[in-house]
């Protein structure tokens, strides 16, 4: 593999074809609730009120996390339109973003190795084809953000805290960590210092090694940080006085220690979402946690310790935690591809041809499914669309089986190099299939085109209500806020502070007798509900989920 790295126009062409394949899908698929609709209308908000201070959804105060992510999401609206592309385009970004870091990690981690070009370009293109990577970096949630400032702290730390570093080496490296440290804050909270801070603990005391202690910079450190991230915690906290108790110990400490946030799982929740997440490179997982245990003799401090321990505190600190969602371990991804760079190169055989393996039997079975995908079907999301969605399995599970055995040939005939690009597009190519058909769905998950259904028979006063139902999308999709009937959950605490965002059956019932062209969106039960009531309403519009109801001109006043 090593001739092959170092030729420049191969690392160019990837590049490129890296950057193609990873923006050019962001803007495909319709935005889906609950989380893409969310953090796409907070930035919308902000930017159409002008406030960017305090963040809002549906017009109500939304302090469950911090700015940053809303603020580029603002500006991506600003510069590209209110799209789905610019919506996407953070995560999209900061994913792209990492993995270029990581690149430049590795050649400074192993530049005094031979083949130090080829763990750089192999680690680099691991991540970027990981499928958990992958589906987190064209999904709007903040997993991605703050997982790539997590990263870029971690690479920058790893730089800095080599034996041969020089004094300004140390220094900048050191500045470039903490400032990203504030920026993982500025991105999701506490855990932007938690995860940094108890690896360097934990990695001193399994190694003893204190050196890494007397190289942090402290005082300039710590300052950077207080510069970056303080500002806005201070503003928002002297402009909404509730903000402080909500976000420090409701949104951390009781989300943590509680199942109030309803996001239980088992011990080994993550455990499948590890293997499945790492493909096309969770066969190299055994080698890679044992190059990460193994020490070195050559130099005091241990990178691959210290990437060991960063993976496995947030494998672990989210598995004890009593709210799980599944890109919640996403930031231990970066550490276990520059982990992966240590075995990489001196990789048998006998592990491509498994790697290989491994997904040629995943596009077969993939092919497999696909009778059991198109039969599938339920009253939310009725079969049809499933079939849809199982013409594009079966594409996706032809080209991983076509790339699959492609990089078995190479295998075999021990062109390594050649089956590290192959796997690669497997992942790349492979993973991205499959999440384009998901957009098949968005009649179900989207409310896109229940809403220009509707948009034509809105009128210039006619008010939208939410009755004892919530989607996420339809606030984006709609330009404007809707006026909710009898639902808290996320908003509780932005209605207590503003009581008339949220309306009471009663008074709902008052409006939609006496406002000029009402227009409610309910699910179906609480649609029956309306009907046992008697109330005066015909159906504009309707999909497997939702319904939109409007007064009868027969019974205006």
């Amino acid at each position: 593999m090593t001739d092959f790295a170092n030729k420049r126009w191969p690392k160019w062409l990837m590049l490129i074809s890296f950057a193609v394949l990873w923006f050019s899908t962001l803007g495909y698929r319709k935005l889906i609730s609950p989380d893409e609709g969310r953090y796409a209308e907070i930035g919308r908000e902000m930017l159409t009120s002008g406030d960017w201070l305090t963040p809002r959804l549906n017009g109500i105060k939304y302090f469950e996390k911090p700015i940053l992510q809303y603020w580029a999401t603002a500006t991506n609206f600003k510069l590209f339109g209110e799209t789905e592309f610019a919506a996407r385009l953070w995560p999209g970004l900061t994913g792209f973003i990492a993995v270029i870091a990581l690149y430049f990690t590795a050649k400074r981690l192993f530049r005094r190795k031979p083949d130090a070009e080829t763990r750089a370009i192999g680690a680099s293109v691991i991540l970027a084809s990981s499928l958990w990577w992958i589906g987190n970096g064209h999904f709007l949630t903040l997993d991605m953000g703050v997982s790539c400032f997590l990263s870029i702290a971690l690479f920058a730390f790893v730089w800095a805290q080599q034996d041969d570093a020089t004094p300004t080496e140390n220094r900048n490296a050191m500045l470039v960590a903490w400032g990203a440290i504030a920026l993982a804050i500025m991105s999701k909270g506490l855990i932007g210092l938690v995860f940094p801070g108890g690896t360097l603990v934990i990695y001193s005391l399994w190694t003893r090694d204190w050196k890494p202690w007397a190289r942090m910079h402290f005082i300039k450190g710590i300052a950077l940080l207080l510069l970056i991230a303080a500002p806005w915690f201070v503003m928002v906290s002297r402009a909404n006085p509730e903000f402080a108790h909500f976000f420090f110990i409701h949104e951390h400490f009781q989300r943590f220690a509680t199942d109030q946030a309803r996001r239980e799982g088992a011990w080994y929740y993550f455990v499948p979402i590890l293997i499945v997440g790492l493909l096309p490179w969770t066969a190299l997982l055994p080698q890679t946690l044992r190059a990460g245990w193994q020490a070195s003799n050559a130099q005091r401090f241990q990178p691959q310790r210290f990437l060991l321990v960063w993976a496995a505190l947030i494998f672990l600190f989210f598995s004890k935690s009593q709210s799980k969602l599944p890109s919640y371990i996403l930031p231990m991804f970066p550490a276990l591809a520059l982990l992966a760079g240590f075995v990489l190169t001196d990789l048998r055989r006998r592990s491509w041809l498994w790697l290989s393996g491994t997904m040629l039997a995943l596009g077969v079975v993939l092919m497999a499914a696909v009778p059991v995908i198109a039969a599938k079907g339920s009253d939310k999301t009725p079969q049809i669309y499933n079939a849809a969605f199982s013409e594009w399995a079966l594409a996706g599970g032809i080209v991983i089986t076509v790339l699959a055995a492609v990089a078995l040939w190479s295998a075999l005939r021990r062109r390594f190099d050649i089956t590290l690009i192959v796997l690669a597009a497997t992942g790349l190519v492979g993973a991205q299939i499959p999440m384009l058909g998901h957009n098949e769905f968005a009649e179900t998950n989207s409310s896109y085109h229940l809403i220009e259904t509707i948009k034509p028979q809105l009128k210039p006063g006619s008010t939208v209500y939410m009755y004892h139902y919530y989607d996420q999308t339809v606030p984006f999709y709609l330009k404007r806020p809707v006026q909710l009937v009898e639902y808290g959950d996320e908003f509780t605490l932005g209605q207590q502070q503003e009581p008339d965002k949220k309306m009471s059956n009663e008074v709902f019932l008052q409006h939609w007798h006496n406002d000029p062209a009402p227009v409610a969106i309910t699910n179906p039960d609480r649609f029956r509900e309306l009907q046992q009531q008697g109330l005066a309403m015909q159906i504009i519009a309707s999909d497997p989920r939702r319904i939109v109801i409007t007064r009868p001109a027969s019974a205006s006043n």
